[in-house]
């Protein structure tokens, strides 16, 4: 967590409430995430399997490729695929997600502009199935799901690629949450420790708390230029929602929900996280102990609608994001 140099001094950090790696593990995770669970999450396959089954939407399946013989098919798969998305079922921050936002007779084509070939949609699959991207190098299958239309007032704040929102949830409750927009440094993927900037979400109302990118603050795109004071969420409460329910459809205690907003379907589950990063204390200038603490002493049997109105109640925040006048970023 190179992020906590800025807040280095122990009495700091005790006084904003951050949670370090080791609590994570030991009093959340470990307490309150059973392991026999984890498949559920860490298996991007079975989580969008898990999803259907409880009626959570997510990107549509295209298909899968589980063996190097059937990587040959891929041409027939894609046939008529205007965009897709193609990601290892277990891969973890990002790596081996490939993007393809249309195709023609020239190829396949990337949102940055560059064209691939059938070979390299083929190379690329069968790179996953190896196991390049998996967690342990073990060996993997390649998931292949629609490309997502996101939410058209989002497309100024981000570049060549989908902003998500990281929920974290915590014995049901929608704890705390970030957006995260993919920059030309990133790549076009929303990953902070790629470059991504990280912005803070109020939990009441949506609204863009502080930006964060390269663990300094941030005020406006980096790429678009556009000022992250404006940014706000829509459908934030079906959105916290959706995020609630994933307690009961997972059993998991200690939760990040990745969402996407569709501009047909609107909030989708992107995938689920039982280890949860700590940079989102980063992105809201606050730790989520207190947080945490007051959750673990409210009763279990709570609906998800009740948890949602208890966290958009009691987490409320006011926007870090006023520049003065004329101020702009480097």
């Amino acid at each position: 967590m190179s992020w906590l140099r800025h807040w280095a001094r122990p009495s700091r950090l005790k006084a904003k409430g951050i949670v370090g790696m080791n609590r994570r593990n030991i009093y959340y995770i470990g307490r309150y995430n059973d392991r026999r669970l984890y498949p559920l999450v860490d298996d991007k396959l079975q989580t969008k399997l898990l999803a259907q089954r409880h009626g959570v939407t997510t990107p549509a399946l295209i298909g899968t490729v589980t063996t190097q013989f059937s990587v040959k098919r891929m041409g027939t798969m894609l046939k008529g695929c205007p965009g897709f998305v193609i990601k290892p079922a277990k891969g973890s921050g990002g790596k081996g997600i490939l993007v393809v936002e249309s195709a023609d007779a020239d190829g396949f084509f990337k949102p940055s502009g560059t064209r691939l070939t059938l070979a390299d949609i083929e190379r690329h699959v069968s790179n996953i199935l190896s196991g390049l991207y998996s967690l342990g190098g073990s060996p993997d299958v390649a998931v292949v799901e629609t490309l997502i239309n996101f939410e058209d007032s989002l497309m100024a704040y981000t570049y060549e690629g989908v902003p998500d929102i990281r929920v974290i949830v915590f014995k049901g409750y929608p704890v705390m949450a970030m957006m995260r927009l993919s920059t030309a440094a990133s790549d076009g993927k929303a990953n902070l420790h790629q470059g991504a900037v990280g912005v803070g979400i109020d939990m009441a109302s949506g609204q863009a708390l502080r930006g964060v990118q390269f663990d300094l603050p941030c005020h406006q795109h980096p790429d678009t230029r556009h000022d992250l004071a404006s940014l706000a969420v829509p459908q934030w409460h079906t959105l916290l929602n959706l995020a609630a329910s994933c307690y009961e459809m997972t059993g998991l205690g200690y939760l990040g929900t990745d969402m996407v907003l569709d501009r047909q379907h609107g909030p989708m589950l992107l995938e689920l996280n039982a280890r949860p990063g700590l940079a989102i204390q980063m992105t809201n200038g606050e730790g989520l102990r207190r947080r945490l603490d007051l959750i673990e002493r409210q009763p279990d049997d709570v609906s998800p609608a009740e948890r949602v109105a208890f966290s958009q109640h009691h987490f409320a925040r006011q926007s870090e994001l006023v520049e003065p006048s004329g101020a702009t970023d480097a």
